[in-house]
């Protein structure tokens, strides 16, 4: 844990029906002081979102080799490398090689970060999908989140329906391929 991070603890229930996944999640993050609450958040719903058994937050913003959150199978074989924000090509394409699955969420712009990864060496780039969600709706999310949260998460049709500690937002998940 970075040093002077922030500790958030968020009490999860995820219901995401397209994937069949129906958990009840005690989570703690650590936001580092340089990370804002929108990359938090995107954080936390990329973990919802990509849940499975062996996923697991890295160090984040603080990790120089490592995605936001990874899920590795009972081997230790990193089976989804799942990248928050921006990140570099390089990092990408690493990541790529060692994950049977690469994505990427993001609550910025999708028209401003595709151009970023356009014709840089990515392997297996037309695998790779930037996820990102309606205008508005990551920060809106971040202006509800406290030290303590309590969180239901639903997603149904490729919409997200989230109440976070009595606000409640939803959007639509939307897939950008990246090549």
């Amino acid at each position: 844990m970075a040093a002077g991070a922030v500790i958030h603890t968020f009490d999860v229930q995820l219901a995401d029906l397209d994937r069949g996944v129906y958990e009840d999640l005690s989570l703690r993050m650590a936001r580092h002081p340089s990370e804002t609450d929108a990359f938090m958040v995107t954080r936390l719903l990329a973990y919802c979102l990509e849940h499975a058994e062996g996923i697991a937050f890295t160090e984040g913003i603080s990790a120089t080799d490592e995605p936001a959150v990874l899920v590795r199978d009972a081997t230790g074989a990193i089976t989804a490398w799942i990248e928050v924000g921006a990140p570099d090509a390089d990092r990408l394409h690493r990541g790529s090689k060692l994950a049977d699955r690469t994505v990427i969420y993001s609550h910025r712009d999708p028209a401003k970060l595709l151009p970023l990864w356009a014709g840089k060496k990515i392997h297996r780039a037309d695998e790779i999908v930037l996820r990102t969600f309606d205008a508005g709706f990551v920060d809106a999310a971040a202006a509800a989140v406290a030290r303590r949260n309590t969180l239901t998460l639903s997603v149904t049709e490729g919409q997200l329906y989230l109440d976070l500690n009595g606000t409640s937002l939803s959007s639509a998940v939307h897939d950008h391929p990246l090549a």
